[in-house]
């Protein structure tokens, strides 16, 4: 099974609205980190005395994408001074985290894990020849450690030991030697399997459990593809099984899981973690990657346009650390937070609200989505997901227009110097395909293409339909795009210091109160569609880029007692009470108060 490859930030650059998208996370938080909050500012990592572990590493996995993929210079020149001071504190024997040798045994190896990952990124985006044998030396290290018993992994680093295989096969494939495939062999070895689990998966628990967190259940997904090669095993589609028992279980409308910190079950009121969005994302692109099942491009794409820029602020300067489904208000929780084991800030907006791993982890969402929408492998190039780029390999250019997934329309221009194949994934909603003004049936397009000049036009209907939910609720989905009633709200800022870290504006912390009435439920099964011009931001509640009118009608839902500000799992009572309403719901990214599963009135 070969793989599709990735291209780098220097020959796949985005266009249009993921531009501007990208163009707001480095206005914000991710690209302004490194000057305001102390684990990045002054970590131990640049030789400061805050956080050496994982949270620079987290940040730099998203940052470093960020800054090439807008050739942004500042940002460069920033990302440089981070991997120097990495790259120069390397110890002779390969060691590279910010630990004393006596202390390395008690050191949670996850960084090293980590790290290298990251590494990998940049060496994509920059070419800096140093890199790879910087990773070299520190996994040789890591080999001889884990080799002689003088480290073994644990907590972290041996619930995400799959994580290690990214930078494994990149030096594999530089170097090929065989003690690779053994650090290989022991670090799943020591590493958790987690087939062993799923029956702890079934159950909504309060207890928190590392073979339950819900960051290590959505990176673990990708733990069959990325290994298997260089374990030299069939790949047996273990992903897919693990999957639906995590969808079954503790599945959400946009195709995530609820953990609020660990799996919380089926209630749309419950959680799920920022770190978990970007890190499923992160596995569906590399399963993808190694598989090209269509299945999980197009999850994906549910992750990307609903569940990330649902539980960001528009201008990415603020996050939730838990995003809830069925979100009615963002304030803290008076007697204890409704979740499961996260505090009662956890799903209010700010710089931290919880955990400040999602504060660090959160930049890798949009980069490495916007580095997956081409991909390559011999003669042949492919379009896995529809975004708005432009290509630019060894003498092929193509450039996609469009604002897929608001419109369902593509064009395509290609120039090219030499013939060579292109496949375009179709989504299984599509509709009434057309290229070139033509019908087709079958999904996944193939072309030849010759050289010189080509264009293709790509056109094909989505419907909106109510998918079923637990519970006798809906959820309304046209598309990759979920749709919620938006409910409108007050902020109120709040700005403080915390045990040194200042919260102020633009990074203060926010709660958000309702305005508007929620509990609705649909009369009926007509819908409207409305396109209108994507604005300043793309994913804008006050102005989103399509909206569909539904007729609703009030309904007693009820408050979940004793919370004044969380909505019911499910209402108390059908019965309308109020007449029709036309109400214009929007995109679920869009929405930051929102209401999602519903019950269909009279049904």
């Amino acid at each position: 099974m070969k793989k599709w490859n990735f291209y780098t930030s220097k020959e796949l650059k985005p266009q249009g609205w993921l531009r501007r998208q990208l163009e707001i996370q480095a206005e914000g938080l991710s690209g302004n980190l490194h000057k305001i909050w102390p684990d990045i500012r002054d970590s131990a990592w640049i030789g400061g005395n805050c956080e050496g572990w994982e949270r620079v590493p987290y940040w730099l996995d998203g940052f470093i994408p960020l800054a090439y993929l807008l050739e942004n210079e500042e940002m460069i020149a920033t990302v440089k001074k981070y991997v120097d001071a990495i790259v120069s504190s390397q110890e002779d024997d390969g060691w590279i985290c910010p630990c004393s040798k006596e202390k390395r045994a008690k050191y949670d190896t996850w960084a090293i894990q980590l790290v290298c990952k990251t590494l990998k990124v940049y060496y994509d985006c920059s070419g800096d020849e140093r890199i790879p044998e910087v990773i070299y030396k520190a996994l040789k290290n890591y080999y001889e450690l884990l080799r002689n018993g003088y480290i073994t992994l644990f907590r972290w680093g041996e619930y995400r030991w799959f994580e290690t295989f990214i930078s494994l096969n990149f030096i594999y494939e530089k170097y090929g030697e065989e003690w690779i495939k053994d650090l290989a062999k022991i670090i799943k070895s020591q590493g958790f399997d987690y087939n062993t689990a799923i029956e702890n998966w079934k159950k909504p628990s309060h207890v928190w459990k590392l073979n339950t967190h819900i960051v290590n259940m959505t990176m673990m997904l990708k733990t069959e593809a990325v290994s298997h090669e260089l374990l030299d095993e069939e790949y047996t589609d273990n992903a897919e099984k693990l999957r639906s028992v995590l969808d079954k279980y503790n599945g959400t409308a946009f195709e995530g899981f609820t953990g609020d910190e660990v799996l919380s079950g089926l209630d749309p009121t419950r959680g799920t973690e920022l770190c978990a969005v970007v890190e499923q994302m992160y596995s569906y692109e590399e399963i993808f990657a190694h598989t090209g099942d269509n299945k999980w491009a197009e999850r994906l794409e549910m992750l990307a346009f609903n569940a990330l820029p649902a539980t960001l602020s528009e201008d990415m300067w603020t996050h939730q650390y838990v995003q809830m489904v069925n979100q009615i208000a963002c304030q803290k929780t008076m007697i204890m937070a409704p979740f499961s084991t996260n505090g009662p800030f956890a799903h209010t907006f700010g710089l931290e609200p919880n955990f400040g791993c999602c504060t660090a982890n959160f930049s890798q969402g949009w980069p490495k989505f916007a580095l997956s929408p081409f991909m390559h492998k011999g003669n042949t190039i492919i379009n896995a997901v529809m975004l708005p780029s432009v290509l630019n390999d060894n003498g092929i250019t193509i450039k996609l227009e469009t604002e897929y997934p608001f419109k369902n329309k593509m064009h395509y221009y290609i120039e090219s110097e030499k013939d060579f194949n292109f496949v375009i994934r179709i989504p299984s909603f599509a509709k009434d395909l057309k290229v070139n003004g033509e019908n087709k049936e079958t999904k996944n397009l193939d072309f030849e293409i010759k050289q010189g000049k080509t264009e293709l036009e790509i056109e094909f209907r989505t419907t909106p339909f109510l998918k079923e939910r637990p519970n006798n609720l809906y959820a309304l989905q046209m598309g990759s795009l979920l749709f919620s009633v938006p409910i409108e709200y007050e902020k109120v800022m709040r700005e403080y210091v915390k045990k040194g870290v200042e919260h102020k504006f633009p990074y203060c912390d926010y709660q958000f109160i309702p305005k508007t009435p929620w509990n609705y439920g649909y009369s009926d099964t007509d819908f409207e569609i409305k396109h209108n011009e994507i604005g300043k931001y793309p994913f804008s509640q006050e102005n989103p880029p399509i909206t569909i009118k539904a007729n609703m009608q009030q309904i007693n839902w009820g408050l979940k007692s004793p919370y004044k500000s969380v909505a019911r799992k499910t209402p108390k009572s059908t019965k309308p009470i109020s007449g029709i309403q036309e109400i214009e719901l929007c995109p679920y990214g869009c929405a930051k108060l929102r209401m999602t599963e519903m019950p269909i009135l009279n049904k």
